[in-house]
C-alpha cells in the first residue's frame, strides 16, 4: 500500500473516532437511538477486547507466579541438598568420633603397653578382616609380631612390615593360634581361628584341662605363657564349654570381643613379648653384684 493511501485511511479513521466521541457526548433525546445503535455495535467488541485482555493478563500473571515458584523450589532444593550433605558429614564425623573414643578407652585399659594408632587401608578378599594392611610401618616403630588391638580387645598380630605399612593376621584366620586363659580362674586354653566357624560369630576353644574351671561367659585373655602375645589382653567370652569324649579335656567356643566385619582404626602395641621376657630374665648390673 502506498504511503499516500495509508495517510488518507488514517485521517478517515481519526475523523470517524472524533464523530463517535462527539455523538456519545450528546445527551439530547434525539441522539439516543443513534447512541444505542453505536453502543449495540461496540459493546460486543469491547467485551471481547476485555476478555482477551483479562486472559492475557491472567496468563502473564500465572506465568510470573509459576516462574517465581520454580525459582523458590530450586532455592529450597539446593538448601535441602546442602542440609543432607551437612547431615551426612556430621554423621560420618560422629561415627569416627565414637570409634576414636572406643580406641581411647581401649588405650586406657592397657596403659602398661606403648601403642600407636593406625588406620586400616586394605584387606584380602573375603567377608571379614582376616588379613589386612595398616598405614603404619617400620618408620613408626611397628615390627613383626607386634600385637594389634581394637574394639575392646585383641585383633591379631603383625606378620610383615614395610617402611610405611604393615600386614596384620587376625585371630579369626584359619592358621591363627592364640594361647589364652580364663581371667577368673587362670586355667589355660587355646583359641583357634576358623573362618567357617566364624560365619556364626565364634572361634574354637580347646585344650582346657578336664578339671579346669572355665565356664560360659568367662573372659578369655591372652596367657602369660604365650610366646608372641602380650599377657592379659581380652580375646572374647567363652560359650558352650563341654567335657570332651576323653574326659581329660574340655572344649567349646569363644565369641570375639573385636568386630571383624568393619575394622577401620586399630592400636598397635610397639612392645614385643620377647623383649618383655628378655627384660624380665636378664638381671641388672646391681642384681649381678648381689
Amino acid at each position: 500500500m502506498e504511503p499516500k493511501q495509508s495517510k488518507y485511511i488514517l485521517i478517515g479513521l481519526s475523523v470517524f473516532c472524533v464523530i463517535l466521541i462527539a455523538v456519545t457526548s450528546f445527551r439530547d433525546g434525539f441522539l439516543n437511538p443513534l447512541r444505542s445503535g453505536i453502543g449495540y455495535f461496540l459493546n460486543p467488541i469491547q467485551s471481547g477486547i476485555n476478555r482477551v485482555g483479562t486472559t492475557l493478563y491472567n496468563t502473564a500473571a500465572n506465568y510470573a507466579s509459576l516462574t517465581e515458584a520454580m525459582e523458590e523450589k530450586q532455592i529450597l532444593q539446593n538448601r535441602i541438598d546442602e542440609l543432607i550433605e551437612e547431615n551426612n558429614r556430621l554423621q560420618s564425623e560422629q561415627f569416627e568420633l565414637n570409634r576414636l573414643r572406643e580406641l581411647y578407652e581401649l588405650d586406657q585399659d592397657y596403659m602398661q603397653y606403648e601403642k600407636i594408632g593406625a588406620r586400616v587401608i586394605a584387606r584380602d578378599s573375603g567377608d571379614w578382616f582376616q588379613v589386612f594392611r595398616i598405614n603404619k610401618g617400620s618408620a613408626d616403630g611397628v615390627r613383626v609380631d607386634a600385637n594389634v588391638i581394637a574394639g575392646g580387645g585383641l585383633v591379631g598380630i603383625v606378620t610383615d612390615v614395610g617402611v610405611n605399612y604393615a600386614t596384620v593376621r587376625s585371630i579369626i584366620d584359619d592358621v591363627s593360634r592364640v594361647s589364652g586363659m580364663a581371667q577368673q580362674s587362670g586355667d589355660s586354653c587355646m583359641v583357634s581361628g576358623d573362618l567357617t566357624l566364624f560365619s556364626e560369630g565364634r572361634l574354637r576353644i580347646t585344650n582346657i584341662a578336664g578339671t579346669g574351671d572355665v565356664k560360659d561367659g568367662d573372659r578369655i585373655v591372652t596367657s602369660n605363657i604365650s610366646s608372641k602375645y602380650l599377657p592379659g589382653i581380652l580375646i572374647g567370652y567363652a560359650t558352650d564349654i563341654t567335657l570332651d569324649d576323653t574326659r581329660l579335656t574340655k572344649s567349646g567356643y569363644l565369641i570375639p570381643v573385636a568386630d571383624f566385619d568393619s575394622l577401620q582404626e586399630v592400636l598397635v602395641i610397639t612392645q614385643l613379648k620377647e623383649e618383655m621376657f628378655s627384660d624380665a630374665e636378664v638381671p641388672t648390673k646391681e642384681e649381678e653384684r648381689q
